[in-house]
């Protein structure tokens, strides 16, 4: 076994040993029906900590020659499987991380050539009966091999996009990567010596113009993931046999970790439920991935009010999102949609395929996304919080004046001109206005079903702030009195629909009028004596 060719199983078996192992090797079943088909070009792509490299250990020590991995899987989904014998370890496996690879070479610019030295090398050793002392490319000595004996291979690249992504700059090293990847891939000589090709990273195929660098691929993606969709995260089903297992709340775990809607499938964050389930502490564990350095910089392009949208969906709302236009890599973003396309496959945003919208998946991603933006200073933001807290202290110690003053603020600067004068103007702006509430109250329930109609807006403090901070039913209306919204409140009896809450609670009516452009505010503690 080489370092690079049939790597062995080792890395895989590890994998089992851990303390959590949940099967995916039902993702095998799928690779072993497009083996030698032209669907054997794969790229899966997904954000950090969602599984990416233990995939690819779990291809290398399934088709891998030279090892005996029957025991790993027969009790496993795939062993399950007519196809399971057929394919099991019967295959050349080339298997390099380019992120290793990178730092291994010792530039960026020596990468490309590190990867078919060695290549190279360990082929020459597998195959001495082959003359490849002429061959510069890894690809040129696979194709020798095959002419000569007939051998084919199975190529497994784990972070294949990391040049696109850290030399996004670096033309030269850009150009012999992609040309790389073409002689490893394009064309009718690598269909002749690949059995299968599986390439997985943060970002898809890389786009030239409007078309792909290697436009044979399939492409599984967080926008359009397929029959890969299960296999990208933890689902659901496997999440609530985790908690029964672990002893853990499964609601809690999936208002932290869960909502990247993947075609049918929940999809929840692998690393985060793992943690939680092995330490029982609920926090964000994205912060590790050290990709919010990235972030706030794009967001400060405020491309077509991007701040704005980012702010509207902290506090609970999603975003219209065309995510065509973006070429897959860091240097071509023409505007706001591609900064959010981008979001999306690093996993900030969760993306709704059927209606096109983007939004922030969960509580994790709610408080990364707000500790980056006071890492990298964006003042705005900063100004907003602070705007935003203000607010709420004034609701929480029934300052009607002040309140009513604070919304017309936020309106003011943070509803366009097009969008001031109508109700669901008003709605974006009270969410947005209350953001800072995240701190102490899950997200912000909107169109709530209560028990003779809907409430607007219904805040329920997290279990830590109950005692603290009272839950508040919010409800608004246009060109008409605040008063009014405090009465409907209670004749449609809104409060019901937080009687399981058994501390504060209060009813807050916000008007705005159309003419005058002004706001009022009524608050009241609720007494359900006076109002039955």
């Amino acid at each position: 076994m080489g370092r690079f060719v049939n790597p062995g199983n080792s890395l895989f078996q590890e994998a089992l040993n851990s303390r959590i192992y949940v099967d995916k090797t039902g993702l095998l079943e799928y690779t072993n029906r497009v083996m030698d088909t032209t669907g054997k070009f794969i790229c899966s792509s997904r954000p950090r900590r969602f599984g990416k490299t233990m995939t690819a250990d779990m291809l290398t020590a399934y088709y891998s020659k030279n090892c005996d991995s029957d025991s790993l899987f027969a009790d496993l989904e795939i062993g399950n499987s007519e196809s399971f014998r057929t394919h099991l370890n019967q295959y050349d496996v080339i298997h390099f991380d380019v992120q290793w690879c990178m730092m291994d070479a010792g530039l960026p610019e020596q990468t490309v050539s590190y990867i078919n030295r060695n290549l190279i090398a360990e082929l020459k050793e597998m195959y001495p009966e082959v003359p490849l002392d002429n061959e510069k490319n890894a690809y040129g000595a696979m194709s020798c091999i095959h002419e000569a004996v007939g051998a084919k291979f199975i190529v497994i690249i784990d972070e294949w996009d990391v040049l696109i992504r850290e030399q996004a700059k670096n033309q030269k090293v850009q150009d012999e990567y992609i040309n790389f990847l073409r002689g490893m891939f394009k064309g009718s000589e690598p269909s002749k010596f690949l059995h299968l090709a599986y390439l997985t990273g943060i970002l898809p195929i890389k786009k030239i113009q409007t078309q792909s660098a290697l436009n044979n691929f399939d492409e599984f993606t967080m926008l359009n993931a397929r029959v890969f969709a299960k296999y990208v995260g933890f689902v659901e089903e496997e999440v609530k046999q985790l908690c029964a297992k672990y002893g853990r709340n499964f609601e809690e775990v999936k208002r932290w970790y869960d909502g990247y809607l993947l075609e049918e499938y929940q999809v929840y964050n692998p690393k985060a439920v793992v943690e939680v389930m092995l330490w029982n502490r609920f926090q964000s564990y994205w912060s590790e991935t050290g990709t919010y350095e990235t972030i706030v910089p794009l967001i400060n392009m405020d491309f077509d009010g991007l701040k704005n949208v980012i702010i509207e969906m902290l506090a609970g709302g999603t975003t219209e999102v065309d995510v065509s236009s973006f070429q897959n890599d860091m240097v071509s973003f023409a505007g706001r949609d591609d900064v959010l396309t981008y979001l999306i496959h690093l996993g900030y945003l969760g993306y709704d395929q059927d209606r096109g919208r983007a939004f922030i998946p969960n509580e994790e991603i709610r408080q990364e996304l707000m500790n980056a933006t006071k890492r990298r200073k964006w003042n705005e933001f900063a100004e907003f919080q602070r705007e935003s807290e203000e607010l709420l202290d004034a609701t929480l110690n029934l300052e009607e004046e002040i309140v009513a003053q604070k919304i017309e603020k936020i309106h003011d600067q943070y509803a366009s001109a097009v969008q001031y004068n109508n109700e669901n103007s008003l709605s974006s702006v009270l969410a947005i206005a209350y953001l800072s509430s995240m701190q102490y109250y899950f997200k912000p329930i909107r169109e709530l079903p209560t028990g003779r109609g809907f409430a607007d807006f219904v805040f329920i403090p997290k279990k830590e702030y109950a005692g603290e901070y009272p839950a508040l039913i919010i409800e608004l209306k246009w060109n008409k009195s605040a008063r009014t919204a405090i009465q409907q409140i209670k004749e449609k009896k809104y409060p019901e629909s937080v009687a399981s809450y058994s501390g504060e609670l209060l009813l807050v009516g916000i008007s705005y009028d159309k003419k005058s452009k002004t706001h009022q505010c009524v608050i009241e503690t609720y007494n359900e004596k006076i109002t039955n």
